[in-house]
């Protein structure tokens, strides 16, 4: 099944006269012409500067924190740091982002080693394992049986997978997971470490597997080692298992709301490029804070639109999309961080209790009174 808006018409090679395009030829035109838009704008420059200061920035900023760390010594007020550190680690962990989609250096492979540096030795993760899968979810977001993100585990995100459990504990635990998710974030941070260990150690084949290792080992038993070293054991553990539990929130309330809730695609629909990525994001509002406090990832649309685009021109290229998607007819989704989350926790209710409307046509479910 193929989508298609409106017809359109293209000028006949040989005359005034204009002749119908083909489905695939006005899909692939629309984006195009977008796209020759925002280079004409030069907003697919790289931007060194803000990103050399991150870089340097966050570096820094670790560094300071492990001093105040170790001169503030034994004492309770450690899990404020635990805190900060944890705040840090996932600002971190979006430079990674960027840097493995390519939007630092022009080099790939500059992109690759500071991805490599920032994800694995930083915040102690495995980019493999992340890299694969998120490779995927932006080939198909929210498409049934192929975005990793919506496979089924703890929590039911497709009817399918609520339709699976089995027994009546699990039946009744799905129509209330969407009370379970928030609380189940703060173990998010203790999953993105173990699946990228599990990644690295597995006998699947992964590249530069020695080079994520030693950077993985080297975090995460020099920062066991520096924590029990300055603190007794009790306060230690409290202080892993803080920065770990708001690692964990901070980084599942800055993903939850670009996709959850958007529609599902069934496995045999077919979608071209700008509809794929434009109808299953959702963008947020706000201001420069909320750039800051989802690490771009606010621009959800912009960036599935282009994936390589430097982060601080996701906000200046978003008002252009918005536009050129009003003019196809296009639904562009944006709402207020506090909306997405009540929409999240909705949707996974809804879905829970199999009250969830399959997406049987993308555009019926656009148009529909």
């Amino acid at each position: 099944m193929s989508l298609t808006l409106s017809p359109t018409t293209s000028p006949h090679t040989g005359g005034g006269r204009a002749t119908p395009r083909t489905a695939r030829e006005r899909q692939v035109s629309d984006f195009t012409a977008l796209t020759a838009k925002v280079q004409e704008r030069g907003l697919m420059r790289r931007a060194y500067g803000y990103y050399w200061s991150k870089l340097i920035g966050l570096t820094v900023a670790g560094l300071v924190l492990a001093a105040t760390f170790v001169h503030m010594g034994d004492t309770w007020w450690q899990l404020s740091t635990a805190v900060v550190l944890a705040l840090l680690m996932t600002q971190i962990a979006f430079l990674g982002h960027d840097a493995a989609h390519r939007q630092i250096f022009v080099s790939g492979k500059w992109n690759e080693w500071v991805s490599l540096i920032v994800v694995n030795l930083f915040a102690g993760m495995g980019l493999g394992w992340w890299q694969r899968k998120h490779t995927k979810h932006h080939a198909a977001p929210n498409k049934v049986d192929t975005d990793p993100d919506i496979d089924s585990g703890v929590l039911a995100f497709t009817p399918q997978a609520a339709a699976a459990r089995r027994s009546r504990l699990g039946r009744w635990l799905a129509t209330k997971q969407g009370w379970f998710f928030f609380p189940l974030l703060l173990l998010e941070g203790v999953n993105l470490h173990v699946q990228g260990l599990r990644r690295v150690l597995s006998r699947e084949k992964v590249k530069r597997r020695w080079v994520e290792l030693g950077f993985i080992s080297f975090r995460l038993v020099s920062y066991v080692a520096l924590v029990f070293l300055i603190l007794p054991p009790g306060k230690a553990a409290a202080f892993i298992g803080v920065q770990l539990a708001v690692f964990g929130l901070y980084m599942g309330l800055s993903f939850a709301p670009n996709h959850i809730g958007m529609p599902l695609v069934p496995p045999t629909v077919k979608i071209d490029f700008l509809r794929r990525q434009v109808l299953m994001s959702r963008n947020i509002t706000g201001g420069r804070w909320v750039d800051t406090f989802m690490g771009g990832l606010n621009f959800q649309v912009e960036h599935h639109l282009f994936p390589s685009m430097a982060r601080p021109n996701l906000r200046k290229v978003a008002p252009m999309v918005r536009a050129y998607c009003e003019q196809l007819g296009v639904r562009y989704t944006e709402t207020s961080l506090g909306q997405s989350y009540k929409a999240v926790h909705d949707y996974i209710n809804r879905v829970g209790r199999g009250g969830l409307d399959v997406w049987a046509c993308p555009l019926a479910v656009q148009y529909r009174v």
